[in-house]
């Protein structure tokens, strides 16, 4: 039965195919399923991620649930509720895949940081901001914010997203939503960030996308994963350094560790650092929503 699941599945080709997830168009709705395919630095990575897509998705869907008033784009996680044909692969997609809400998408990422680390930290040391934001003198990596920080960037297709100010985001999406996206993106990321803090887990920073269906502004696309945040470990936690995320942290190091000069087509990885990887982005759900019991899927 899998088998001719997953062989009449292949035959659907997906209306668009990212570096990590196939997207089907439903009409009103959209098909998401989220692969073990897994991106580093702007390539694809060759060897697959056994379970990730399954984490991502989970992880998403139990957010979605507890942020139930928060509009979102979510409809189910259920194949059964799926239109036909694609209710009938059961073994394909299930714990991977979600149906939603098609939505114009606002085109700016909205993240925000508590803590000063990646590309907020590097700009951090060049000017002393991020995003025009003036931080306090004598922050070191990692440190926490004293308070939440607003970072737009901009929503790049290909390419690399870049850091912009509020002001530029307005022009963007207007000046308007910019606000609102601004304040919604605060509270989300407030009451997540709470919740996983109870659960061990530090949410350094995050991004949230948004779109806008029937006027109304919604949440979009993955949400508080470990590939859309910074999730750390709160027994692993040292300021002044960087970090191990409960994400892909082990292939980017051995990626630089091989010599690869980061030009496609990126090299296969050796089985130990997928396994560490896959108990990475696996422990993240586990230890947020134990309850949901992910390795029934991950067979």
């Amino acid at each position: 039965m899998m088998s001719s699941d997953k062989s009449r599945l292949a035959e659907i080709v997906p209306d668009y195919s990212g570096k990590v997830r196939d997207i089907y168009d439903l009409g009103e709705m959209l098909l998401i399923v989220a692969s073990d395919r897994l991106s580093a630095f702007d390539s694809v990575i060759p060897t697959p991620i056994p379970g990730k897509g399954i984490v991502l998705n989970t992880i998403s869907a139990a957010w979605f649930d507890k942020f139930d008033t928060m509009p979102n784009h979510m409809i189910s996680v259920e194949v059964e509720d799926f239109p036909e044909p694609f209710n009938e692969f059961s073994e394909e997609l299930a714990g991977r895949s979600m149906l939603v809400k098609k939505a114009a998408r606002l085109d700016i990422e909205c993240i925000v940081r508590g803590y000063i680390s990646g590309s907020g930290w590097k700009e951090y040391q060049k000017n002393g901001a991020v995003c025009g934001i003036k931080l306090p003198a004598g922050l070191t990596n990692s440190d926490k914010l004293e308070k939440p920080i607003f970072t737009p960037s901009t929503k790049a297709d290909s390419g690399h997203d870049e850091n912009i100010s509020i002001e530029e985001a307005a022009k963007i999406v207007g000046q308007d939503n910019a606000r609102e996206l601004e304040r919604i993106s605060l509270d989300l990321y407030t009451s997540a960030s709470e919740f996983a803090l109870s659960k061990g887990i530090i949410i350094a920073d995050t991004k949230f996308e948004f779109g806008v269906t029937e006027g109304q502004i919604i949440v979009i696309d993955e949400v508080l994963t470990p590939d859309s945040s910074r999730f750390w470990l709160v027994d692993e936690y040292k300021p002044g350094q960087q970090q191990k995320s409960l994400d892909k942290q082990y292939v980017r190091d051995f990626l630089d560790d091989s010599g690869w000069d980061h030009e496609p087509p990126a090299p296969e990885l050796p089985a130990d650092i997928v396994e560490k990887t896959r108990e990475r982005y696996a422990l993240a759900v586990e230890m947020l929503f134990p309850e949901l019991n992910i390795e029934r899927y991950m067979r």
